[in-house]
Order: structure tokens, then C-alpha cells, then sequence
């Protein structure tokens, strides 16, 4: 994916006049412990402008935990809140499953839910994300999508959509994974071509694709730092007579079970020894919390008129 640098909802109002009353505080990171997230801004700047967030995916895992983080958020505003046509929980305060009010209605309207909002944080599915950009670049508003299972003409249509608005795009938001990418990079580029590279990842019962985004990051991660193409060099899943193991490949394995939020273990196997670099993620706070971050770092770049497509390295200043 080349690199460029640089949903509707009523009682609006009604929701701000909350959001300065103060939230319930969960553990995410709050613009009061990173002022300098936001735009520049001090930190009595941010609590006086408040970034407008939507979030698509209401009603669904990282959708709700994304609604509590934002509503704790004291430097954010729940703006607004969209779901499919066909969910039950369309014209429902978006607060309500948590047990804090809102006042913003989950809605199906896309091109109203966008409307005056500054961000749109997106952990739908590709083909729900797309239509989603497709509001946000034509109403101005930035966007930051979690969304996974993204074919190779799907990540080129998001990037054509960051030549208009500024775009956050990771599979995984955790800080946790961001670190591990490098640690992948840096493992496969010092032990080179005589370790054999596999992916092992493990997700709840839930989980619609396979391997995991976050798991096509890591193993993209190794190939390029060993000079290696994944499109080519992977190889998904073993089955029958395979024969032996074709030197210079990428391995995955996809594990699915219960409620495990998301495991990823990337192992370097050489003649007798393994090495095995491993993060668990035990609650999608992690996620929450990176996700909050790329939301201020995406506000920021769509305040200074920047546009382009960016990851959790830049949003954590790694690059």
C-alpha cells in the first residue's frame, strides 16, 4: 500500500452539556494524561473544543467498548452512532447497553451520522467501510478504521480515499502489537533467511476471517524485512500431503475458540533453537486506548489540512 505523508444522531446538545458535567472514567488513555495528542492544543484548549466522534459499528464488540471510551473521554464528544439497517438496535441511545445516557440515537443514516462530525472510527466490515469513507471524504471528516478482512482492491479504494481526508488505518490499534511489529522487523532482519518463519494466531468463535489482519501485518512485517513477497511467499493453513517445508515461505495458522479477545505469536524456528515473540491482548481496552490516540492524531491532521493514509507508527511518532 503506497504511503502519502504528510453516522445520524439527535440531542447533540444534550450530549455536549454531559460530556462537560464529566463521564464515568474507564482505563483509556484521556486526553488529561496526553495533552499534546491533540493538535498542539493545551490541555484547557482540548477540555473547551471537544473532538466530534462517530462511531460506526455500535452495536457490535469494539464498537461498544469504542462508545465507553469515547463518552469517558473528557476531550471527546459521542456525536454520533451507526449500525446496519437491519439492527435491532437502531433508534436506541447509544449509552443505553452501558448504563450512561447519551442522547445520541444509533442511526443507519450515513450521510447524516457524518455530518458535523470531526472523526469517524470504523470497526465494521470492508464492505460497510468503504461506503462509510465514501460519506466521510465527501462531508470533510477524517477517519480512523479498524476494520479487518480488507482485500487487496479494498486497500487500494482507502487509499485512494486518503488523497481526501486524513485516514488511520491499522488492523490492530494496540500500542502493544504496534511494538511487536518493530521487534518482528528487527528479529527477521538479525537471524535471517536460516530461521523459518511461522504465524500462529488464536481469536474467539466470532471472528468471521481468517488469519487475523493483525497477523497479515506481522507476517508482511518478517517478508519485508527478509526481502520476501507474502502474496507470494505465504502459505495459509496446511492440509493432507504438503510435503516438506518450502524454504524461503511464511506460515499461518488460525486458531478460533471461545472469547479470546486476540493472541499472535510470530516464531522464528532455527536448527536447535526457537525463538517466539508472543502478545496477548487480555481485554479490548488495548484496542480502545490506541484507537483513542489515532482519533486525536487523525483530529489533529484533519485541524492543519493534511490528508493521507497513516498507521500506529505514526500516530506514536515511531517514524
Amino acid at each position: 500500500m503506497g504511503r502519502r505523508r504528510g453516522t445520524a444522531s439527535a440531542g447533540r446538545g444534550c450530549a455536549r452539556r454531559r460530556r462537560r458535567r464529566g463521564a464515568r472514567q474507564i482505563a483509556v488513555d484521556g486526553a488529561q494524561d496526553r495533552p499534546d495528542d491533540l493538535a498542539g492544543g493545551s490541555a484547557e484548549e482540548t477540555r473547551l473544543v471537544a473532538i466530534r466522534v462517530c462511531i460506526a459499528g455500535a452495536g457490535g464488540r469494539m464498537g461498544q467498548t469504542m462508545l465507553e471510551a469515547v463518552i469517558a473521554a473528557p476531550d471527546l464528544t459521542l456525536a454520533g452512532a451507526l449500525e446496519v439497517p437491519a439492527s435491532p438496535i437502531l433508534g436506541r441511545d447509544a449509552g443505553e447497553r452501558s448504563g450512561h445516557p447519551t442522547g445520541v440515537v444509533i442511526s443507519a443514516d450515513i450521510a447524516a451520522a457524518v455530518a458535523g462530525v470531526d472523526v469517524l472510527v470504523d470497526f465494521t466490515r470492508p464492505e460497510g467501510t468503504l461506503e462509510h469513507l465514501g460519506a466521510c471524504a465527501r462531508a470533510g471528516v477524517a477517519a480512523v478504521v479498524g476494520t479487518t478482512g480488507l482485500a487487496e482492491a479494498d486497500k487500494r479504494a482507502l487509499a485512494d480515499f486518503g488523497n481526501s481526508i486524513p485516514i488511520v488505518f491499522a488492523p490492530n490499534m494496540s500500542v502493544g502489537v504496534t511494538v511487536l511489529l518493530r521487534l518482528v522487523d528487527q528479529a527477521a532482519k538479525l537471524l535471517g533467511a536460516g530461521y523459518d518463519v511461522e504465524i500462529v494466531e488464536m481469536h474467539h468463535r466470532h471472528k468471521i476471517d481468517a488469519p487475523s489482519g493483525t497477523a497479515l501485518l506481522l507476517g508482511d512485517a518478517a517478508a519485508k524485512a527478509l526481502g520476501r513477497d507474502l502474496r507470494t511467499d505465504g502459505v495459509f493453513g496446511r492440509d493432507g500431503v504438503t510435503g516438506e517445508r518450502k524454504p524461503g515461505t511464511i506460515g499461518f495458522a488460525s486458531v478460533r475458540g471461545g472469547d479470546v479477545v486476540g493472541d499472535h505469536s510470530v516464531i522464528f524456528a532455527g536448527a536447535g533453537e526457537r525463538i517466539e515473540l508472543t502478545h496477548r491482548a487480555g481485554s479490548r481496552l488495548n484496542f480502545a486506548q490506541g484507537a483513542l490516540r489515532a482519533v486525536r492524531f487523525v483530529s489533529a491532521k484533519r485541524a492543519a489540512g493534511a490528508k493521507g493514509l497513516f498507521d500506529m507508527e505514526d500516530v506514536l511518532g515511531l517514524r
